[in-house]
């Protein structure tokens, strides 16, 4: 048995799991029991020194397809689960061939959407999931891949202040090209629609659907939902005399949606521009949150955070006097660090530390509305973390809520 990894390994211990065991037959005390979807193949998570993997196993070409597929997303920035390696040439205690493995990484306080669809889940969290597919479907197809799987079950979500952002899980049906053609990606959005409409009908027939849902509904949305962003990142905008404005409001409203914008390609009409913008990529408020604070968050999270800091600039520097840098480096001890500091043991794997300084942002704002009087970051914090945290699951690592499903049943 030949253990491939990527680079120098992070975790040598993964070279001492059981190789020569098929994966459904891997001990129980190895093994970490998370919510579970629909797969074609076995795939169990085990626990290395504090780290979880996901473990999948398939035929060689394949598992190395899908490996170089997902370091290929990776290096595009495109969210989608970190590859570690490919295990390959095992056999078993009586010298019998066995399927080779995927290896990547836990996506840690990540949450698969049947922990989200539930019968109590309201529309509007279901919109924000449907956006946040939507989002990483747009983000594929700007770099060349093309997905043919896209459905809930390839997906995982973790919280964004408020939204979610969603993770590509199973890249196995995917292609790169070096850019789609509209026939591809149409063909991506139908078989997008197609699944999610399939995945609900599941949910509903196992009653945990809300039923004001209606499953074909939500499904052909998504396909709305491409179309009206990859507009709004593409079609080109025609400017006239003195509309010079026009061209402003949609590149705030491209930043707002996370891209920033590598260039603009013009032609001319007449009096007309006619002017298309180049994305370059989505993490606009990430990157910038990076530059300022080296503090690595979710894009809606990022933006909140920027906000705040712009606030605490205003108050502690009206005159801008210090450098951004230096002040930004002051708000995340004053306030982020203090906020993540005063988060109990106990707590911690609740939510992660951006999504928790968010939510506290939130329970200030409302606390503060009821008082008449702004109450403070440290009041709020106080009140949150008995009020609020404490009754939360713990979404580091989800444990299973005792799904019926098979064990070869997973989210990859």
């Amino acid at each position: 048995m030949a253990l491939q990894l990527t680079g120098s390994p992070d975790e040598p211990d993964l070279l001492f799991l059981p190789w020569d065991t098929p994966l459904e037959e891997w001990p129980e005390d190895l093994v970490v029991s998370l919510p579970r979807g629909i797969s074609r193949h076995i795939v169990r998570f085990v626990q290395v020194n504090q780290r979880v993997y996901a473990v999948k196993e398939v035929e060689r070409p394949l598992a190395e397809r899908e490996y170089h597929l997902l370091f290929d997303l990776h290096r595009k920035a495109v969210p989608a689960v970190e590859p570690i390696g490919v295990a390959y040439d095992r056999t078993d205690a009586r010298g019998e061939p066995l399927p080779a493995a995927l290896v990547t990484r836990h996506l840690q306080f990540s949450l698969p959407y049947r922990a989200l669809f539930t019968a109590t889940l309201r529309a509007d969290t279901a919109n924000r999931l449907l956006d946040a597919l939507t989002v990483l479907l747009v983000r594929l197809h700007l770099v060349g891949f093309s997905w043919n799987d896209c459905s809930l079950s390839n997906t995982l979500f973790r919280r964004d202040a408020g939204a979610f952002a969603a993770y590509l899980v199973d890249a196995e049906t995917g292609e790169l090209h070096p850019q789609l053609t509209e026939g591809q990606r149409l063909h991506d959005v139908d078989i997008a629609a197609i699944n999610v409409s399939g995945e609900l009908m599941d949910l509903e027939s196992g009653g945990v659907l809300h039923p004001s849902m209606d499953p074909v509904t939500i499904g052909e949305s998504v396909r709305t939902r491409y179309l009206q962003l990859w507009a709004e990142l593409t079609e080109p905008i025609a400017i006239g005399p003195g509309e010079r404005y026009l061209l402003d409001a949609r590149i705030r409203r491209l930043n707002d949606l996370g891209f920033d914008i590598a260039e603009l390609q013009a032609s001319r009409d007449g009096a007309t521009v006619h002017v298309r913008p180049k994305v370059v990529d989505a993490g606009h408020h990430s990157r910038r949150l990076i530059e300022l604070t080296g503090l690595d968050a979710e894009e809606n999270q990022a933006r909140r955070m920027l906000n705040d800091l712009d606030t605490y600039r205003m108050v502690m520097d009206p005159d801008r006097a210090i450098a951004e840098g230096i002040t930004a480096h002051r708000w995340v001890a004053d306030r982020f660090e203090a906020v993540v500091a005063g988060i109990p043991d106990r707590l911690r794997d609740k939510l992660e530390p951006a999504e928790v300084y968010h939510q506290v942002l939130e329970h200030q704002w409302f606390m503060s509305e009821r008082a008449g009087v702004d109450v403070g970051l440290e009041a709020a914090l106080t009140d949150y973390l008995t009020t609020v945290l404490a009754h939360r699951p713990d979404e580091v690592a989800v444990l299973n809520t005792g799904d019926s499903m098979s064990p070869d049943e997973s989210l990859h």
